[in-house]
């Protein structure tokens, strides 16, 4: 078990909610996929992603490599999301506040979560 374990149920609570939020996305979220050209099409891909994230988050405070894993997956995801809005040119709220913030809560989350001392 990865002690202390909250920074990995914190990120989980932000993803499952991110989910939530994407199953008939809030009018930022979908502003977001407007913005950087995200097709309508492939929208349906955010929530099982968000809530594969969740299940791996929490899976990954007792198994690890799970954890190192998922967080990884989650620091590639928003620098992805990052390079979106960078080609889209959306400097908005959207990228500075969302985008950066949750790539930053990932990128500190792996680092500890890969530093942590196994158990």
């Amino acid at each position: 078990m990865i002690d202390p374990w909250w920074p990995l149920a914190v990120l989980a609570l932000i993803q499952f909610g991110d989910g939530l939020m994407c199953l008939k996305p809030v009018a930022f979220i979908r502003k977001c996929f407007e913005d950087v050209g995200f097709p309508r099409r492939f929208w349906w891909v955010a929530p099982p992603i968000k809530f594969a994230a969740t299940a791996g988050l929490v899976i990954g405070i007792w198994f690890r490599p799970l954890a190192i894993l998922t967080t990884a997956a989650l620091v590639i995801y928003f620098l992805l999301a990052a390079g979106a809005h960078i080609r889209a040119r959306d400097f908005g709220r959207n990228f500075f506040l969302n985008c950066l913030g949750m790539l930053t809560l990932s990128s500190a989350t792996f680092v500890f979560t890969v530093l942590a001392p196994a158990q």
